[in-house]
């Protein structure tokens, strides 16, 4: 009983903080938006229901290709306009988060069960703010559409109202606003509700037949001159345009060719997505099959912008993977796609261009056609094969607070996963050390403190290294070469080469470096630095850059590379120790070891000789190191571990922890031996 209770109480705990982070998302977005200037919030309201907004002004709404709704949707809010105009603000906001917030209601009573009571007490707030963070409810937020509301007339038609005919009328409107949403009158057809089908097709006819009938100029130009409403709004080539003709017309096809390679590529989608969605509203997952659904409407229609594409959002539901350990991916990847541009999930590269441009299209094929989303039939369904965890080692040292908040998986992470995290991550920190900055007058002000700290230590030696080396033409090469080729490559080597060979080790020293990394932001946050470099009057050779002029008031100020007072601590000692470090704990080599030790050695040398850094700045690298070892033991304890407890019969576990040379005798520790995923 204590037990249940104990429970239930961290569950209401974790359920209001939950809220309460709703409540902060829902404030912060308010602010955001009319915090700014009138011109810059609600554009697409204003330009619709503005002093001068299309739907005030006499003859087409199409004249200038600023209204890009549907006609049925003009001829709604043509009687809205002196309303809207009036509460282009406070109202506005409120209302659009109110939709949201219904959007996230529906959407967790809709989760397909059996649904644990946690899942069932969390799937709220959760799905509300998973909303608000997403490109499209921010997207609409700030332009002031209204693209939330056929989603939530969608959801409100499959899941809240009662009778076939309520559920028609309700996709029928839904397809009024945005005709592409009509193929759910599809998916209720072969799911055997007929009536409701029939009743969202007449809906719809009549809509559009009411709207034609009342502007019939308007109709034809949006049905017929600009086919469904493609061209209006942006170029159909844009970015924003996240559609099949979109993508084909980035790719540089136009013409007939590409409207008919277009009109085949969009009959595939709906053929394939069609018969999944229904294969998934017949086993039970109706919230999935409407999501699937929703990704085809926004591959095939001309123009699918930011604000429309929630229904990517929603096959998050979807489960994939038979693998305890896989089951993150599929959800991790769309909450990624639907949270943060493309230039954060992919680097900067010519070849994965089409891959980042396209991204939220691709996240809607896969969702609609690719992806292989579990039946509720499956085995695998409720009870994924589990994770292998190791059993942990004491703390070596009984005073050091050992606070394992997660165990130890054996098991070698998705491939998938950890790239992106690894590049949403670093894409973060760049963000973060790009805004780190508090002016050049107070970065000089710190240099000449350290460097008035290293005088007084009698280790001020960069000036002479500076000098020795900038004399010397090979040793000022290789020392340039050195510093900007090694960061990023041996830190990467190293990884990838434990992720391969030796998994369990991989995610300890992944982890360590995450922590000697944000460690690190705190410190470029707080204690800006010019380096050497940028001190002017101290004479220092600028060996990697060239020279800098003094003389103008914008040198070493943030660029769009990087934050060149972001030098305390420095990562690219701190980075290089980690990899001596680590290099030492696990090569099998001595000469590897020895080799290992080399990188550390010439990176503080490049730094120091290449007048990038201070000697107290390498200190401060040795430092976030240390504490983000440190705080790997204290959350996870020590590196090597345990082997779990397994019968007899599971000898290819014994097996895989022998490593060479052993002669088949006594186990050497997991930390040092897994060498191949399991489960």
């Amino acid at each position: 009983m204590r037990s249940e209770t104990a429970t239930g109480a961290r569950t209401g705990a974790v359920r209001a903080l939950l809220w309460l982070i709703v409540a902060a998302l829902a404030v912060r977005q308010t602010a955001a938006v009319l915090g700014r200037p009138p011109g810059e919030r609600f554009i697409d309201l204003d330009t619709w229901t503005g002093e001068n907004g299309v739907l005030h002004v006499t003859g087409s709404l199409y004249d200038n290709d600023r209204f890009t709704g549907t006609p049925f949707a003009g001829l709604v809010l043509k009687p809205l306009t002196r309303m809207a105009e009036q509460s282009l603000g406070v109202a506005w906001a409120f209302g659009s988060l109110l939709l949201v917030v219904a959007l996230g209601a529906v959407a967790a009573r809709a989760l397909p069960g059996p649904v644990a009571r946690r899942t069932s007490l969390l799937a709220a707030p959760v799905a509300i703010s998973l909303l608000m963070l997403s490109l499209p409810v921010r997207n609409a937020f700030h332009l002031g559409q209204t693209s939330v509301l056929p989603v939530l007339l969608v959801l409100l038609a499959c899941f809240v109202v009662r009778g076939e005919r309520a559920s028609g009328l309700l996709i029928g409107l839904a397809a009024a606003l945005q005709p592409t949403v009509l193929l759910f009158a599809v998916l209720l057809l072969f799911t055997g509700r007929r009536r409701a089908a029939v009743t969202g097709g007449v809906t719809f006819a009549a809509g559009t037949a009411l709207a034609w009938a009342a502007m019939p100029r308007d109709s034809w130009t949006y049905w017929v001159h600009h086919v469904a409403g493609a061209g209006l709004g942006e170029n159909a080539d844009s970015l924003a345009n996240q559609s099949l003709h979109g993508a084909l017309l980035r790719l540089g096809l136009a013409g007939p060719v590409e409207v008919a390679l277009f009109l085949a590529l969009s009959a595939a989608v709906c053929w394939f997505g069609l018969r999944r969605a229904v294969r998934y509203a017949r086993d039970g997952q109706l919230l999935l099959a409407v999501a699937v659904t929703g990704c085809v409407a926004v591959a095939v229609s001309p123009t699918a912008w930011q604000h429309q594409l929630l229904w990517v959002l929603l096959a998050v539901v979807g489960r994939v993977g038979k693998r305890a350990s896989d089951r993150l991916v599929w959800p991790a990847v769309v909450v990624l796609v639907s949270t943060l541009p493309g230039t954060m999930l992919l680097p900067n590269m010519a070849v994965v261009f089409p891959v980042r441009d396209n991204a939220l299209l691709l996240a809607a094929l896969g969702a609609a056609c690719v992806v292989p989303f579990l039946p509720r039939t499956s085995p695998y369904w409720r009870d994924p094969v589990p994770t292998d965890y190791a059993a942990p080692v004491p703390a070596r040292w009984s005073r050091v607070p050992l606070l394992p908040f997660w165990r130890r998986v054996l098991s070698r992470p998705n491939l998938l996963l950890e790239l992106l995290l690894i590049r949403v991550v670093y894409s973060a920190y760049s963000q973060v050390r790009l805004a780190a900055t508090a002016g050049r007058g107070t970065a000089e002000r710190h240099g000449r403190q350290i460097h008035s700290l290293e005088q007084w230590l009698h280790i001020d030696i960069e000036h002479w290294a500076n000098h020795t080396v900038a004399g010397i033409g090979w040793l000022r090469g290789f020392f340039d070469y050195y510093y900007t080729t090694f960061h990023f490559i041996v830190p990467l080597a190293i990884l990838g080469v434990l992720y391969a060979r030796r998994p369990a080790d991989y995610r300890w020293v992944r982890s360590s470096i995450g922590f000697t990394t944000i460690l690190a932001l705190v410190g470029f946050w707080l204690y800006p630095l010019a380096p050497p470099r940028l001190m002017p009057g101290l004479g220092f050779i600028d060996t990697v850059h060239g020279v800098q002029d003094f003389a103008k008031p914008d040198y070493g100020t943030l660029t769009s590379v990087t934050n060149q007072y972001a030098a305390m601590p420095s990562l690219h000692f701190g980075w290089s120790l980690w990899c001596g470090v680590v290099v030492v704990m696990l090569a099998p080599k001595t000469w590897m070891k020895a080799l290992g030790l080399l990188h550390p050695l010439f990176t503080v040398s490049a730094i120091i000789a290449t007048a990038n850094h201070w000697v107290l700045d390498a200190v401060g690298g040795a430092t976030v190191v240390a504490l983000g070892f440190g705080l790997t033991y204290a959350l996870a304890g020590p590196r090597k571990l345990r082997l779990p407890t397994v019968p007899a019969a599971a000898k290819p576990l014994d097996d895989l922890a022998e490593g060479p040379g052993t002669g088949g005798g006594a186990p050497r520790p997991v930390g040092d031996a897994v060498g191949g995923p399991r489960g």
